[in-house]
């Protein structure tokens, strides 16, 4: 069976983890090339020890490659200002762009979730790590009901995480809280990352707030088996995410100020879903704890294993 090449722009922790899962894992997938701008990183070296073709002149060096013409699918795990630039030059000749950066030039996908509306897409945006935790489970609440509000808490290690990460913070909270919304469903969202420097490192945790009406105990019932089914669909392509506890719903008091958080109009909720999500890494590359980088090249794999399956059905 033929496989589609891929390549992946940016050399560092998510990229180097990226490559080495397709090596390890990809079933329609094959390396066609790592692309780095730093001839010494160590995500070059290792794919270069492995067998792969690389490149340290980024996108113009990856264009000038004999075989440019035979790679279908790019990742790009570089920042969000560089996939802009990236994708400029790479979308006109034709090329599939799987972006693990915030920058969302195209629709944004989390694989349980949305994957088959956007298999025909340019670009695909992958949101970021701690939406690809967390709006499975928004999304999960707002197919049983609607959902007033949803706030999400993403807790990783500073260990974990790197530049790019550090230098896209901004970019992470304004993306993550859009997609809340239009991928998850809910009227308004609302994200927090926070880097906890503790020793040893912790796993990634991942809070979820949704706001919800649900006086009918049936409805709460059926939320959290929704959510438990939801968790089990994202641990199929992620087998480090899990329920850190069970799904808790409590109702809202009288006198709790919530109607700052709820669009103008909207009725007052009657109940608080509180979930709890822990993300262990498989250690490919980065170490266990980094959950974060996992759950996000996991989550691209995902998405380009199912272009490349319809592409070989088709």
């Amino acid at each position: 069976m033929s496989r589609t090449k891929v390549a992946i722009i940016g050399s560092g922790n998510i990229g180097t983890d990226l490559m080495i899962k397709v090596l390890r894992n990809a079933q329609h997938l094959e390396m066609g090339a790592m692309v780095g701008i730093d001839p010494a990183s160590d995500g070059l070296s290792r794919a270069a020890r492995m067998g792969v073709r690389t490149t340290h002149e980024g996108v113009a060096g990856l264009m000038a490659l004999p075989d440019f013409h035979e790679i279908d699918i790019i990742f790009d795990a570089t920042s969000a200002k560089a996939h802009q630039a990236n994708a400029a030059l790479l979308a006109p000749l034709g090329k599939r762009l799987i972006d693990l950066t915030p920058a969302a030039v195209g629709p944004y996908v989390v694989p349980a979730v949305n994957l088959e509306d956007h298999l025909e897409a340019p670009n695909v945006n992958m949101v970021t790590c701690g939406g690809q935790a967390t709006i499975p489970v928004v999304a999960a609440v707002a197919r049983v009901t609607p959902v007033a509000y949803a706030e999400i808490v993403a807790s990783i290690a500073s260990k974990s995480a790197g530049p790019g990460t550090r230098a896209n913070i901004d970019e992470f909270t304004e993306t993550t809280s859009a997609a809340i919304t239009q991928v998850g469903g809910a009227e308004r969202g609302k994200a927090v990352i926070i880097l906890n420097p503790a020793e040893p490192p912790l796993m990634m945790r991942d809070t979820v707030f949704a706001l919800v009406h649900a006086p009918d105990p049936v409805v709460r019932e059926q939320i959290i088996s929704s959510v438990e089914k939801m968790v089990a669909d994202v641990a199929a392509y992620v087998p480090g995410y899990r329920l850190k506890q069970q799904v808790q719903i409590s109702e809202i008091p009288d006198d709790q100020p919530v109607e700052t958080l709820l669009a103008e109009g909207t009725p007052r909720p009657t109940h608080q879903v509180s979930v709890f999500l822990e993300v262990e890494g498989a250690a490919h590359y980065l170490p266990a704890y980094a959950g974060n980088l996992d759950i996000m090249t996991s989550a691209a794999l995902q998405v380009a294993e199912r272009i490349a399956a319809r592409k070989a059905s088709a």
